[in-house]
């Protein structure tokens, strides 16, 4: 924080640094965090899913190559919702929409060398 403070006061005036009420330094996310958030991220899509009577399964290998797609050392996590819209929830609403998945379907995704996967796991059971 000292070193953030220098620079601050070497680059800016001090009628705007006496404005600015607090600077908080963020340390880099590591690869737990960002799996963290892709996680937190997949599960509003799971939600939309479940009101479609849809189950999303989702690997670890699948949440760390959108983790990879959508972590940029610069702007961080960040784009990893871009990423999470481009390569999952737009493909699998093409697949829905293609009536590949259907109501009561249990959607995996998982991750190989070329991307993400989909299949069809199993169905729902009706109790």
């Amino acid at each position: 924080k000292a070193s953030v403070m220098e620079t601050v006061q070497q680059n800016f005036r001090p009628e705007f640094i006496n404005r600015v009420d607090e600077i908080v330094v963020f340390h880099p996310l590591g690869a737990e965090q960002i799996r963290a958030i892709a996680s937190i991220q997949v599960d509003y899509l799971r939600q939309r899913l479940a009101d479609h009577e849809m189950v999303l399964s989702v690997t670890e290998a699948a949440l760390d190559r959108l983790g990879q797609a959508g972590f940029d050392p610069v702007y961080g996590a960040r784009p990893l919702k871009r990423a999470i819209r481009q390569q999952l929830e737009n493909p699998l609403a093409q697949e829905i929409l293609s009536g590949r998945f259907t109501s009561g379907d249990v959607i995996e995704i998982n991750a190989n060398t070329e991307g993400l996967v989909f299949k069809k796991r199993s169905r729902i059971s009706a109790a």
